[in-house]
């Protein structure tokens, strides 16, 4: 039985037997908040690959650079208080937003072994919240994002160092936006990053599984969770480690 802990801010997932080594994930909005409900399947499905998952619960904001400095300072706060040998291989990754977050470390990626980046997503705020610059005006409160969306593909370009970073792109999502960030990172000097298109949609990473444990298995699409799995033999494939 797999089983998920919460220490403040993050969920937790040990795997059976010895660690191959860590994920530091960051979901997407409107799932960021229960990583280990939202995206159970999927994470599960990586911990059964041997991978420690630390998973972010946050409730997204218009200043995402703020919010990528606290996921950072969280994610290494945690591993500098664990008993025990650190793991060889430190993998981050994240969705949608979630990809935003890491992108924008504090570190510029230096700290980490590469970086898995699920439907990455980078619209303005007016984009994603329909109204809001209209309420913007009206209430005089800030109606975009911090960085801007040029200016995240910008500071990308100029400040993010890692040179591993593995996109993945899904056939029917419309509103992935992995395209215009392998191009930055590809103009980078030394870069390693590669661009994978798989079947699915932009909720493809993202099931807890509760039609299946509520109605049974008839309930379930056994599509679904395969695609979930072959994700999670993709990254773990792509990361290197044996």
């Amino acid at each position: 039985m797999t089983l998920w802990r919460q220490k403040g801010e993050l969920w937790t997932l040990e795997p059976s037997g010895r660690p191959r080594g860590l994920i530091e994930f960051i979901g997407g909005s409107y799932l960021a908040a229960t990583p280990q409900l939202s995206y159970r399947r999927f994470l599960e499905a990586l911990s059964g690959r041997g991978w420690r998952i630390h998973a972010w619960s946050y409730v997204p904001g218009f200043d995402h650079q703020a919010q990528a400095n606290a996921a950072w300072r969280l994610f290494r706060q945690f591993r500098e208080q664990q008993v025990g040998p650190a793991e060889a291989t430190l993998l981050r990754m994240g969705h949608s937003l979630g990809c935003k977050l890491h992108l924008l470390a504090p570190d510029g990626g230096r700290r980490c072994d590469g970086l898995a980046s699920l439907s990455f997503n980078n619209f303005s705020a007016e984009r994603s919240i329909p109204f809001l610059a209209e309420l913007g005006q009206q209430f005089r409160f800030r109606s975009e994002f911090s960085p801007s969306p040029e200016e995240t593909l910008l500071q990308i370009g100029s400040s993010y160092r890692q040179p591993r970073n593995l996109l993945v792109r899904f056939s029917r999502d419309t509103i992935d936006q992995s395209g215009r960030l392998i191009d930055v990172l590809q103009a980078r000097a030394g870069d390693a990053s590669t661009l994978l298109e798989l079947p699915g949609d932009h909720l493809t990473p993202a099931s807890g599984g509760l039609r299946k444990q509520f109605l049974g298995e008839w309930a379930d699409d056994p599509a679904r969770q395969r695609g979930m799995e072959r994700l999670a033999e993709q990254i773990s494939a792509w990361s290197g480690v044996a």
